[in-house]
C-alpha cells in the first residue's frame, strides 16, 4: 500500500521535472538499475526523465488496481491486502527519488514541473483510496480480522490499509469523495509554493560588509566563511545570508547591534514581507482546506483527524503536555533573562529589555564567562569527518555494525558521501548517504530520508537506502569544516533517525523502519543525541584537527556542566511552536490572520518586547511545508522517551550491549509493526516516566 500512496503522501518534499520527455528505452528510471545494490543512478537521471515515467509507472499502478478489483477469488489478506502492499512498486520508487531531490537539490526547472506534476500523483493516491470496489475488498478482510490469526506485524498491516482507507474518504458518498479529491489537490499545489516561497527568501537575502569595523566580535571562522561566500558570489567584503551556519554565529557574535537587528527581522521576516513570495494567503487557505477535509471525514478539526493515531490521541492530552512543560518551563525561564539582563546592563545595554536579537549575542557571552567555553574554543575538536568517524565507531560498539565508503555508488552532487552498512556478521544491512552543507538549491534545515525502504517480498529481501542531509559550514581555504556543539548533536541526532531506517527488519514496507507513529519516530533520533554528551564516546572523535590531542577533560566537564544553559527559554521555544501548531490546526477557523494567531499562542510574550514585521508561522516549514502538522509537540513529547530510555544505558554502562540489543530489537527493527507504547515497555520494562526529561533539562522542581 505504501508504494501506491507515496506520491500523494509525500508531496510536500516532491521534485520536478521538465516536459521533454526522453524515450521510454533510454529513461533509467524506466530501467533496472544496473548498480551497486540498485541504487538510483543519479549520474544518469535528468529532470525530463521523471514525467513520463511516472506517467508509465502509474499506467501500470491502475492495471494491478484492477486486476485486483477483478479477482473473482473472495478477499483474503493474500489476494487483497498483501497484493495491494505489493503492487505499484515503481510508483514508489520514482516518487521517492523525486521527492528527496526536491529538497536536496532542486531548481527552477525542477520546481516548474512539480507544478504539473503534484496534481497527477495526487489524483493517483486519490484514485485507489476512493475506489469502492477496492476499498469493498479491504473492508470484507477488515470484518474478518478476528477469524484469520495474523501474526502481530500482519495484523498491523491490515489495520494501517484499512484505515488508510477509511480516514482518507473511502466511507464518503460521490459528492463527497469528488470534494475530498479537490481540496487534496490544492493541498498539495499549496505546500510546495510554501516551500518553494521559503527557499526563495532564503536564498534572495544576502547582508554585504565592507567596513571591517562590522566585523567586531566575530570569530575567525565566521569571517573566513563569510569571506569565503563573498568570494564565490564575485563580490568584495564579507556576505552573511540567512542559512544557519552563517546566520546563527552572526547573532551570537557580532558586536555590531544595528546588524543584528536586520538580520534578526530579515530572518524572521521570510514569507512576511508582502511581497512575491509572501505566505500569509497560503497558510490561511492551508488551513482552511484541512479544516474542511476533516469535517468532511467526520472530525471536529484538523488536530482531532491526526491525532487520532497518534500516541498522544488527543487535543486535550496534547495541550495538557505542553502546558505540563510550560509550568516548569516558564519560571526557570523568566530567572535566566532576568538574570542575562542584568549581565547585559552591567555590560553597557542601556535599554530596560532585552531584544530578540540580543538574546543571542549576550547568552554567549554570559556563557562564555560562566562556563569558559564557546564554540570557538570547541570547534577545533569537531572536524566533521572525524565526527561521522565517531558515530561510526559508537554504532559499531552498540549495534556491531560497519560502515565502508563506496564511490562507485552515485550521488546527486560531488558533496554526497556514500557508504554501504554490513551488520556484525558482514551481511549488507543498508545504502546510507550524507549530505552536508548548503547550496542554493537545498531547502534550511537536517533531515533524513528513505529513497528505498526495508522489506520482504517473494522470499527476497530488499535492504534500505538511506539519506542524512544537513546544513553545516563549507570547509574554507583554511581550515575544513568545522562543527559547533549544537551541530555535532544535529548529526547524531539524524543519525539516529538513519538507524531506525538501516536497522529495520519487518515484513512489510507499510510497517518498516520509521513508518512509525508520528510522536514515536523521534525516539531514535533524540536518544542518540544523549550519546554526544558523554565522556567516554567524546574521547572516540572529538581530536583537534591540527594537532590530534584528544579534547580535554576540562573541556568536556564544560560542555556537561553548560548543557542546562538557558534551557528554561529553549524550551519555553519549543513550547511556543507547539502552541502555534495547535492554534492554527486545533480549531476552527474564523478568519485570523497570522498575526492574531501567533498573538494567542505566544508563550513568550511575557519574556520579550513584540517585535513588529516578524512571524514564525509564515517560515514554518514543518506544519506547512512538511510532516508536522499537529505535532510539533512530539518533538518534546520524545524527549520523555529518549531521556527515560537512556536512564537505562547509563545505569547500565552508556555501551552495554544487551541494553543496547534490546533497544535495537524492540525498538529500532520494529518499525511500526506493533503500537509503540508496546515497543517502548518491552525495551524499558515500563511506561516512561517524565522526571528523567525534566531532570536532564535542570527543570524539575
Amino acid at each position: 500500500m505504501k508504494t501506491y500512496i507515496l506520491a500523494a503522501s509525500l508531496l510536500f518534499s516532491s521534485i520536478a521535472f521538465a516536459q521533454n520527455p526522453s524515450s521510454m528505452s533510454s529513461n533509467p528510471l524506466l530501467q533496472p538499475f544496473n548498480t551497486p545494490h540498485q541504487t538510483a543512478p543519479y549520474d544518469k537521471i535528468k529532470p525530463e526523465h521523471f514525467l513520463p515515467a511516472l506517467k508509465e509507472s502509474m499506467a501500470e499502478g491502475r492495471k494491478e488496481i484492477d486486476a485486483l478489483i477483478n479477482n473473482p477469488a473472495q478477499p483474503t489478506f493474500q489476494n487483497t491486502i498483501l497484493a495491494l502492499e505489493q503492487g505499484g512498486g515503481n510508483v514508489g520508487k520514482v516518487s521517492s527519488i523525486l521527492f528527496h531531490l526536491n529538497g536536496a537539490e532542486t531548481n527552477p526547472e525542477i520546481q516548474k514541473t512539480i507544478r504539473e506534476a503534484s496534481p497527477m500523483l495526487t489524483e493517483y493516491g486519490n484514485d485507489i483510496t476512493l475506489n469502492d470496489k477496492l476499498f469493498a475488498r479491504v473492508k470484507a478482510v477488515w470484518d474478518q480480522r478476528d477469524k484469520l490469526k495474523l501474526d502481530t506485524e500482519s495484523a498491523m498491516l491490515l489495520e494501517k490499509t484499512y484505515k488508510s482507507f477509511s480516514r482518507n474518504g473511502a466511507n464518503l458518498n460521490d459528492a463527497d469523495k469528488e470534494k475530498l479529491r479537490g481540496i487534496n489537490k490544492e493541498l498539495s499545489q499549496l505546500s510546495i509554493k510554501f516551500a518553494e516561497n521559503n527557499l526563495a527568501e532564503t536564498n534572495e537575502y544576502a547582508l554585504t560588509v565592507t567596513d571591517e569595523k562590522d566585523l567586531v566580535g566575530l570569530p575567525d571562522f565566521v569571517k573566513e566563511g563569510a569571506k569565503a561566500a563573498a568570494k564565490k558570489m564575485n563580490k568584495e567584503g564579507w556576505i552573511f545570508t540567512l542559512q544557519a551556519p552563517s546566520y546563527g554565529p552572526f547573532m551570537q557574535y557580532a558586536e555590531n547591534r544595528d546588524l543584528r537587528k536586520k538580520l534578526f527581522l530579515a530572518f524572521n521576516a521570510r514569507g512576511f514581507g508582502g511581497g512575491k513570495n509572501d505566505n500569509q494567503a497560503n497558510i490561511a487557505q492551508i488551513v482552511k482546506l484541512r479544516y474542511d477535509k476533516a469535517k468532511l471525514l467526520g472530525y471536529a478539526t484538523w488536530a482531532d483527524y491526526m491525532l487520532e493515531e497518534r500516541m498522544a490521541n488527543s487535543k486535550q492530552i496534547v495541550m495538557d503536555f505542553l502546558n505540563d512543560v510550560k509550568k516548569y518551563a516558564e519560571p526557570a525561564a523568566a530567572k535566566e533573562l532576568a538574570e542575562l539582563t542584568a549581565y547585559a546592563k552591567k555590560n553597557g545595554f542601556t535599554e530596560d529589555k532585552l531584544q530578540r536579537w540580543d538574546v543571542s549575542y549576550y547568552s554567549e557571552k554570559l556563557k562564555k564567562e560562566k562556563y569558559a567555553i564557546n564554540d570557538e574554543l570547541l570547534k577545533p575538536y569537531f572536524k566533521l569527518e572525524n565526527v561521522l568517524d565517531g558515530i561510526f565507531t559508537l554504532t559499531n560498539k552498540l549495534y556491531g555494525i560497519t560502515f565502508k565508503e563506496n564511490k562507485e555508488i552515485a550521488g546527486w552532487h560531488s558533496e554526497v558521501k556514500t557508504y554501504e552498512v554490513f551488520d556484525k556478521d558482514g551481511k549488507f544491512l543498508a545504502v546510507w548517504y550524507g549530505d552536508y552543507f548548503p547550496r542554493p538549491g537545498k531547502r534550511a534545515g537536517a533531515w533524513n530520508n528513505s529513497i528505498q525502504d526495508q522489506w520482504v517480498e517473494n522470499g527476497k529481501e530488499f535492504r534500505p537506502h538511506v539519506v542524512n542531509v544537513c546544513n553545516f559550514s563549507r570547509p574554507t581555504d583554511n581550515k575544513p569544516s568545522l562543527l559547533s556543539f549544537s551541530e555535532v548533536t544535529t548529526l547524531f541526532h539524524e543519525f539516529g533517525h538513519a538507524l531506525h531506517g538501516m536497522l529495520a527488519n519487518g515484513k512489510y514496507q507499510t510497517t518498516s523502519g520509521t513508518s512509525v507513529a508520528w510522536d514515536f519516530v523521534e525516539l531514535p533520533s533524540q536518544i542518540m543525541e544523549n550519546f554526544a554528551e558523554e565522556p567516554e564516546v567524546l574521547r572516540i572523535f572529538a581530536r583537534h584537527y591540527q594537532t590530534g590531542e584528544v579534547i580535554p577533560q576540562e573541556y568536556i566537564d564544560k560542555i556537561r556542566a553548560s548543557s542546562n544553559f538557558m534551557a528554561g527559554l529553549a524550551n519555553m521555544r519549543q513550547v511556543g511552536l507547539g502552541m502555534i501548531d495547535m492554534a492554527w490546526h486545533s480549531t476552527v477557523p474564523n478568519g485570523e490572520t497570522v498575526v492574531q494567531i501567533e498573538e494567542k499562542a505566544d508563550v513568550g510574550a511575557k519574556l520579550y518586547p513584540k517585535t513588529e514585521g516578524t512571524s514564525v508561522s509564515t517560515a514554518f516549514s514543518h506544519i506547512f511545508a512538511g510532516g508536522y502538522s499537529s505535532g510539533y509537540y512530539s518533538y518534546k513529547w520524545s524527549e520523555v522517551l529518549d531521556a527515560d530510555a537512556f536512564e537505562l544505558f547509563k545505569e547500565k554502562g552508556i555501551f552495554n550491549q544487551e541494553v543496547a540489543q534490546s533497544f535495537r530489537d524492540n525498538v529500532l527493527s520494529k518499525g511500526g509493526s506493533e503500537k509503540p507504547m508496546v515497543l517502548y515497555k518491552r525495551f524499558r520494562g515500563r511506561e516512561p516516566k517524565p522526571e528523567a526529561m525534566l531532570k536532564r533539562a535542570g527543570l524539575a522542581l
